[in-house]
């Protein structure tokens, strides 16, 4: 059989991929003599490519769901794609502008048809870049949350909420992002730190002739929307002012001083401008005062009719104005700089505005209660468990959900409006005008007296319903699918996400299925570069996964992912991780490629009894603590479980045991066994490693049509009496060649220069039961029991026995014993120096106790050596 020197991943993984469709190995189908296995695909943003995230996050996705069918489970991985509202709806009207194309120009149908070809255009991308990583998705389920199943879905939501009482709609203080021009939740607004500017601006009181009151504001553009200053009545400073009115700098308008126990007398000047249109707080204030209400912005930041001055101008360039002008006036105190945190839109990255706004709103304290109470009970585990915490003081404070966008590109609310202004909430505009005639008592109302609701439902709004929308639970609550497929078992997500979506989609699982929608929530870290930060397009510090890909093979990245990914913890990625998977790929490549070169002599004896022995027990107890591991989502503990046993059992030590010499043929029941290990170790680094395993398992035999590894049976551990003994055994043989090879090392004896070995030890059944393997590995030509050391020998300690390598003849021994006599004089004044150090009473006291202790443990470390080397001198 004639086999590639090297493996070249770009010659084998488009071949096993295109294969494993063809066969239909990723298509599930409700099966009841089968245990399903579910997880839903965190839904990419339609606008979307490969990122390092989504790397690490699918990967992971998918070595759990090619375990679960090589288990026997009916594995079902649905893959999808996100509208992404706000994103998607920049990124549209961005084209067209390069177009030369204006979104104000067009009608919604319009704009939604060129949203559309975008999506269909470049919508897929980032699904068909996960096929170059290996992932095992049912391509036939593939979903997109805006597709016409889905949207219905959403809005029958949408309307059973609504008649259940817990949608409504009102005016509330949101958060507005001035550059997409809509409102969005406190889950997508992001804080950032700053260096911001506190004024303290002058308010004359009216009647009291150079009187002012000094109020101190971060956003003076803002005075134009003030309709109170607000006082501490027990502020002894302000008692004059109770009653009293002042005047707004530059414009002249009197407003009143007004008396709240809100304000703190301790806190900058005590004099609190009350602004309601543009912050919560003064909001709150100016209801309870009866307050009118200035909204001075435009959706895109700029000021309006209303602010008077400054009219149009940007936000920030009417406060560098304002600021310029108030100083000019004599009303500008002074202006200090302060620490601050702005919030920004997640998206858009833009300073968010706190501003009225009437929306539409879900009540979630009903629906966050239960869901509170399942993760708390661990029907739903979290992954690490330290999530918990952040994830119930979430939903101890949750508020309404504003869930309203002043966005085309999405769901569109399902509510009509009558002439009248009243309106009806229903799937259809038929439905509606059904309702609207019976509200309204008026037969004849026709559809175009109706008016459908402009805004669309928040993105997160479809993909709470994500795990029961992908298999119609909604169209048909009791189809086959949704049946066998629902609740699913894992999902795989960010922890930036618990509350955006996790959550979210618990609460609709128990409102809309009375069932959690999964039992078990992975949460990854976040990829970061060797300094700590973000990976992001924006720093440059990201590779592309692509290329990742062409370079060192979809294998070697995806174990190179996995290496240090705990979860819940960020993985510092360094490109030497993906340069060990791929490493580990050709390490895999070359011990099968050396086991199908042996020649085999049927006449040959079986003689690796002990190795069969040993590595049969090491396999088996490896593979109950890989699956523990999987039982815990120790991901990173699995793989690297797995990469031992491959790596340092297999092929450093097992392989080495058995390997007949230079151009020798090998026994035909070694072999047999070796190539059983060889395929069981396949199964076991499948999930892991796709591409790979299914070449070599190909390679290994003539296989049946559907005889892959992608569905062999995953392998059991199979335990077996005396098997711990078996491995202690082999582990004291093993540590006897360590010994040996240890001491060529620091003699510099090369690794096949020949020795000889005398034991002083109670066990030598030992030596007689594993002197093939201990003469083979350590490459020693004679293995003896003996009292006293032999002459001129260095000696090591292994198993509670010691071994002595004689050296005459080996080395120059007055040049040993002058590099000792030298190694110990540095040793012993090194001691003596720590020792000094350790008497030093004002050190011992004073030192930190970790220091102190440090010093301690440097001193037995150097008292061992000495003791070491004064033997080592002795035995030369």
């Amino acid at each position: 059989m004639s086999i590639a020197k090297t493996y070249t991943p770009a010659d084998v993984e488009a071949k096993w991929y295109q294969r494993w469709q063809e066969q239909g190995f990723f298509k599930a189908r409700a099966n009841p003599r089968k245990q399903p296995y579910t997880v839903v695909i965190p839904p990419p943003n339609v606008t979307g490519v490969l990122h390092m995230g989504h790397m690490l996050n699918n990967t992971i996705q998918d070595v759990l769901v090619r375990r679960a069918r090589m288990q026997g489970k009916e594995a079902c991985w649905v893959p999808g794609t996100d509208h992404a509202s706000i994103a998607t709806e920049a990124k549209v009207v961005a084209l067209l502008k390069e177009q030369g194309i204006e979104k104000k120009d067009l009608t919604r149908e319009q704009f939604l048809e060129h949203a559309f070809a975008w999506k269909e255009k470049y919508g897929g991308i980032i699904l068909e870049q996960l096929k170059q990583l290996g992932a095992s998705c049912d391509w036939d389920r593939t979903r997109f949350t805006m597709e016409p199943e889905l949207t219905e879905a959403v809005l029958r939501v949408f309307v059973d909420l609504h008649q259940k009482g817990l949608v409504y709609r009102g005016v509330r203080m949101v958060n507005w992002d001035p550059q997409s021009q809509t409102a969005i939740s406190d889950e997508e607004v992001i804080p950032k730190d700053v260096m911001a500017k506190m004024y303290h601006l002058r308010y004359e009181v009216v009647g009291q002739e150079g009187q002012f009151l000094t109020v101190a504001t971060s956003r003076p553009e803002t005075i134009m929307a003030d309709v109170a200053v607000a006082v501490n009545p027990n502020d002894p400073r302000y008692t004059h002012l109770h009653g009293a009115k002042v005047r707004i700098p530059l414009l002249g308008r009197e407003i009143p001083v007004i008396l709240d126990e809100y304000v703190s007398i301790d806190f900058g000047t005590g004099a609190l401008k009350v602004t309601p249109a543009h912050d919560l707080n003064d909001y709150e204030l100016g209801v309870k005062h009866n307050l009118p209400v200035i909204d001075i912005l435009n959706n895109d930041g700029s000021l309006n009719e209303k602010a008077v001055l400054y009219v149009g101008q940007d936000r920030f360039a009417a406060r560098r104005n304002i600021v310029k002008d108030l100083e000019e006036a004599g009303h500008l105190v002074k202006v200090e700089e302060y620490a601050s945190i702005v919030q920004t839109s997640e998206r858009t990255k833009a300073v968010i505005e706190p501003r009225l706004s009437l929306q539409w709103f879900l009540k979630m304290e009903h629906l966050a209660k239960p869901a509170l109470e399942v993760v708390e009970n661990d029907t739903v585990k979290l992954h690490p468990a330290k999530f918990k915490n952040t994830y119930r003081v979430w939903m101890e404070n949750v508020r309404d959900w504003c869930i309203s966008r002043q966005l085309w590109w999405g769901q569109q609310i399902p509510a009509y409006y009558l002439p009248d202004g009243t309106y009806v909430v229903a799937l259809t505009a038929e439905e509606a005008l059904i309702q609207a005639r019976e509200q309204s008592g008026n037969a004849d109302l026709q559809l175009s007296d109706l008016r459908q609701d402009e805004d669309v439902l928040d993105t997160w709004f479809s993909s709470w319903l994500w795990p029961i929308s992908v298999f119609d639970g909604f169209k048909d609550p009791d189809n086959a699918d949704v049946n066998y497929f629902y609740p699913t078992n894992d999902l795989v997500t960010g922890p930036d996400i618990l509350f955006f979506w996790v959550a979210r989609m618990i609460m609709a699982g128990l409102e809309f299925r009375k069932e959690v929608p999964f039992r078990n929530v992975y949460l990854t870290g976040i990829v970061r570069d060797a300094q700590g930060r973000k990976m992001s397009k924006q720093l440059g510090n990201s590779p592309d996964p692509l290329d990742l890909i062409k370079q060192f093979g979809a294998d070697g990245v995806r174990t190179g992912m996995l290496f240090s990914a705990p979860a819940g913890n960020d993985l510092l990625y360094d490109e030497k991780l993906v340069e060990q998977g791929r490493n580990f790929s050709n390490k895999l490549w070359n011990a099968f490629r050396l086991t199908q070169g042996w020649e085999v002599d049927a006449a040959l004896p079986f003689p690796n009894e002990k190795a069969v022995e040993w590595f049969g027990a090491k396999l088996n107890a490896t593979i109950a603590e890989l699956d523990e591991h999987f039982e815990k989502f120790r991901m990173s503990d699995a793989l690297m479980t797995v990469y031992k046993l491959v790596w340092d059992d297999f092929c450093s030590e097992y392989l080495e045991m058995i390997k007949p010499a230079y151009q020798a043929p090998i026994d035909p029941e070694t072999l047999r066994l070796t190539t059983g290990f060889l395929e069981t170790l396949l199964k076991l680094l499948h999930p892991f490693m796709p591409f790979i395993t299914e070449e070599i398992w190909h390679e290994l035999k003539e296989r049946g049509p559907k005889e892959y590894v992608c569905v062999a049976a995953w392998p059991k551990a199979q335990p077996v009496a005396g098997a711990a003994e078996v491995l202690a055994r082999m582990e004291k043989a093993l540590a006897i060649v360590a010994g040996v090879r240890t001491i060529r090392n620091q003699k510099g004896l090369g690794p096949n220069k020949p020795l000889t070995l005398s034991a002083k030890t109670d066990d030598a059944q030992l030596l007689t039961d594993y002197d093939p393997i201990i003469r083979k590995l350590a490459a020693l030509t004679d293995v003896s029991v003996v009292t006293e050391a032999p002459a001129a020998s260095v000696g090591f300690v292994a198993g509670g026995a010691e071994f002595f390598v004689p050296l005459e003849g080996q080395i120059d021994l007055g040049a040993e014993k002058e590099r000792l006599s030298k190694e110990l004089e540095y040793a012993q004044g090194f001691r003596d120096s720590v020792l000094k150090k350790l008497a030093n009473d004002k050190f011992v006291a004073n030192a930190k106790p970790d220091l102190v202790e440090r010093e301690r443990q440097k001193l037995a470390d150097t008292e061992a050596k000495i003791t070491a080397l004064e033997q080592s001198l002795a035995a030369l």
